[in-house]
């Protein structure tokens, strides 16, 4: 591909992955009432993204180009329209699930986009922690990848969201043999592990991790009942350890909202295979705290969580603690109820200490 082709692509390739970073820090800070001030922020962001989208389809590339241009130009259109169903409505309900239909968007241009990293710089840097993005090169599949390796989904083909299916994310080797560990991650109410997956994809690549997202069989987690979701848990577990080469010293059970609520019930198993717990904006529900004792378990929570108020949280804490399980709570002052992504870094540490970034 001739360097005068891939001009356009990789300035489109930029203005995409930046207004992608914005969707993400609008993830972080949503609230109930953030839309006016959403369409303030993305409004640079879209014009840019529309004026290089315009210049690519305007710029006839060489046939070799051609696959990079299409996922880059379908890339655009999506995270566009995401932009502007995320800010289309005022309203608590139609607010919040428009924010959920953009997110959807955003995690099928990631998807397009993914494949690009060996010839988009900006993509490769993307998809790696800014700590790592100064040694991007070094993070490029060696030709002839593994095709058990990278990103796959698990699940009926014919429908992206089907429930009960799974999304992978598996390192490449580059040469290296060691053990990896897992981080299962567990989607929130209406969730599904195709979009979850993303939330810690970057950091699987910088710091070589196997990662794996399940969605629930319904629309949440099995939290009180009979658990429909407790053998598609284990069968995912049993399928990573059985293809890939994963440290079962190393497993991490980790969720968001119900997904951390679910995590939670799992670590007081009688018997568990998980080795850490890690629940961001979760809550105790009345679970039986019998098996609590010298259970791992790291607490995100926003302080200013609208859905589970913090103080559920600290009441959580004090409860396993009393019975016996070891547990940090941190109270995340500027947090709603939202994703803190920062914290991946000191939960990975936590869990890992050897997943500490290098420098």
């Amino acid at each position: 591909m001739s360097p005068d082709a891939l001009t356009n692509m990789e300035a489109l390739a930029e203005r995409l992955t930046a207004a992608l970073e914005s969707f993400e820090s609008a993830q972080r800070a949503y609230f109930p009432g953030i839309v006016p001030q959403l369409r303030g922020q993305f409004a640079p962001f879209r014009g840019e993204l529309a004026k290089a989208q315009e210049d690519l389809v305007d710029d006839p590339s060489p046939a070799d180009a051609e696959p990079v241009r299409k996922a880059l130009l379908e890339a655009s259109a999506l995270c566009l329209d995401a932009l502007t169903t995320a800010t289309e409505a005022d309203g608590l309900e139609p607010s919040l699930i428009n924010f959920r239909k953009a997110g959807r968007r955003i995690h099928r241009a990631q998807e397009l986009l993914l494949p690009l990293c060996p010839v988009s710089p900006a993509v490769n840097r993307y998809f790696l922690e800014p700590q790592a993005r100064s040694r991007a090169s070094e993070y490029l599949p060696d030709p002839g990848a593994d095709p058990a390796k990278g990103l796959f989904h698990g699940g009926p083909a014919a429908e992206p969201y089907a429930r009960g299916a799974a999304s992978f994310y598996i390192p490449e080797d580059r040469g290296r043999s060691e053990r990896l560990p897992l981080v299962i991650a567990l989607h929130g109410g209406f969730g599904h592990g195709r979009d979850t997956v993303w939330t810690w994809l970057r950091e699987a690549r910088s710091r070589r991790f196997a990662l794996a997202c399940p969605t629930s069989l319904n629309i949440t987690w099995t939290i009180t009942g009979p658990d429909a979701d407790g053998e598609m848990l284990e069968q995912l577990l049993a399928f990573s350890l059985g293809r890939w080469n994963i440290d079962r010293s190393r497993i991490l059970l980790t969720g968001l909202s119900d997904g951390a609520t679910y995590a939670l019930k799992r670590s007081l198993d009688r018997e568990t295979p998980f080795t850490h717990f890690a629940v961001f904006s979760g809550i105790l529900a009345p679970f039986d705290l019998r098996h609590a004792t010298g259970r791992r378990i790291y607490w995100v929570h926003g302080a200013k969580d609208w859905m589970f108020p913090a103080w559920r949280a600290k009441r959580g804490e004090k409860e396993l603690a009393a019975a016996g399980a070891d547990v940090t709570l941190e109270i995340v002052d500027d947090l709603y109820h939202a994703y803190p992504r920062e914290k991946n870094d000191r939960a990975l540490s936590w869990f890992d200490p050897s997943l500490s970034f290098q420098t």
